[in-house]
């Protein structure tokens, strides 16, 4: 039985779009009233919903009466302003305009927070109100408070993540079943997890944009997604996946933020690509359109988050999660933390970070074709960590075999020029593909 609520005037909560995730976070304010009542110390009263259109049909569980297309004087009468309709235009708008009426605000908006996060911080300092946004990086997955505080007295060195359901989802099927990348897409837009237009997932800007988020709370450093390196899963074939079987692999779409240098100055790599993960890391593991977080600190090693990325419900929680947070802030006095941007890091060029490397070829079927691919390497200084060279059994009469490099760590500048040249050798027949190797 919950406990007795003090004496506290409701506050007023408005909700900012009524999709699949505002109207599950509806549902949490409805159903769970008492106690989320009981949490915050005051009662949370539910003043509006702003849409578009008020006339569409909703789930049973939406008021109808508390819909309203007026959003601009919805968010002028609320203590808490839930944003929840993506985009850039009209949230931001709606945001700084709810902050500047003294409101606090959550937000599960990436996209905004990647490219314009550092004004509305700025806005909602200067007004001394809270922003809190746990639901815009992995869904369910509480990764924006522990990096943001638990991890405030440690120093992030590195932040690797599967942070989009969708590609996660696809990858594997194409893993498990054998489905070309066009297949696996259709079957994840089939049960919901791709959008008819799956653009944003699969060209990894769902992912940049996360990225950023992650990378400016790890570095205390302001990342936007213009400065992520950004590389999507659409040059993927159903062959790719298999001989990252075959070699020890599985293949992920990963986010990827950490501290490097580059000529000598210290500053933050933050990039989006496809890559091959060992079967032993945690990471590997990971199925389905689930998420997960992989954190290395100095003083606490290694952690995982790990759970439901993507999704109405998932997303409702981390949502209702802030509210209780924030709500409580304005019953009890205090803020959250505001943006740290101390450190001011330079971000890096994608093209110094140091990984190493798998380079697929398929070459002349005769002796001395790895020596002169090794000297190529050698050259361009690359060390070779594997090779594994197999006939092309499929085709008895082919006069090329397939030859597997894994590299040693190397910048990407410079096996990219390694592969420019090594293409360039009579004896290669073609680059069949380059994919780089993370968690090893």
């Amino acid at each position: 039985m919950p406990s007795p609520v003090p004496a506290h005037p409701p506050l007023r909560v408005a909700v900012l779009g009524c999709g699949v995730v505002g109207t599950e976070v509806v549902r949490l304010l409805t159903t769970q009233a008492s106690d989320l009542a009981s949490r915050v110390g005051a009662p949370l009263e539910l003043v509006g919903i702003a849409v578009r259109d008020v006339e569409t049909e909703r789930d049973a569980v939406v008021d109808r009466a508390l819909l309203t297309a007026d959003a601009e004087s919805l968010v002028e009468r609320a203590d808490v302003v839930v944003e929840v309709m993506g985009g850039i235009e009209p949230a931001r708008s709606l945001l700084l305009r709810a902050v500047a009426g003294g409101a606090s605000v959550v937000t599960a908006n990436k996209a905004l927070l990647a490219q314009d996060g550092p004004t509305l911080y700025a806005a909602a300092d200067e007004a001394g109100v809270d922003v809190y946004f746990e639901a815009a990086v992995a869904g369910a997955i509480p990764i924006v408070r522990p990096v943001r505080e638990s991890l405030a007295g440690d120093r992030v060195t590195r932040v690797l993540g599967i942070v989009n359901g969708t590609t996660n989802y696809v990858l594997d099927k194409m893993a498990s079943e054998g489905l070309d990348l066009d297949q696996a897409v259709k079957e994840a837009q089939a049960l919901g997890y791709a959008e008819a237009d799956p653009t944003a997932d699969v060209e990894g800007y769902d992912a940049a944009a996360k990225a950023a988020i992650l990378a400016s709370l790890a570095f205390h450093t302001r990342v936007s997604i213009e400065d992520v390196s950004r590389e999507g899963i659409t040059s993927l074939t159903a062959d790719d996946v298999l001989w990252a079987q075959r070699t020890g692999y599985v293949l992920k779409l990963l986010a990827i933020a950490e501290r490097g240098t580059a000529d000598g100055v210290e500053g933050v790599q933050v990039r989006v690509h496809p890559a091959l993960v060992p079967v032993s890391h945690p990471l590997a593991t990971v199925r389905g359109a689930y998420n997960a977080v992989f954190i290395e600190a100095e003083a606490a090693g290694e952690l995982m988050f790990y759970g439901r990325g993507a999704g109405g419900e998932p997303t409702a929680s981390a949502v209702l999660g802030d509210v209780v947070s924030v709500a409580r802030h304005r019953v009890l006095g205090g803020k959250g933390p505001i943006e740290s941007r101390y450190a001011d890091l330079p971000v890096l060029p994608a093209t110094s970070a140091r990984t190493r490397f798998q380079v697929r070829l398929e070459v002349a079927d005769r002796p001395g074709v790895l020596a002169q691919v090794s000297t190529v390497l050698a050259s361009h200084d690359v060390s070779i960590e594997a090779v594994r060279q197999t006939p092309v059994t499929e085709l008895p009469d082919a006069d090329y075999a397939r030859l597997v490099i894994t590299t040693h760590a190397a910048p990407e500048h410079a096996l990219r020029s390694t592969v420019e040249a090594i293409a360039g050798l009579d004896v290669v027949r073609r680059v069949v593909s380059v994919l780089r190797v993370e968690g090893a």
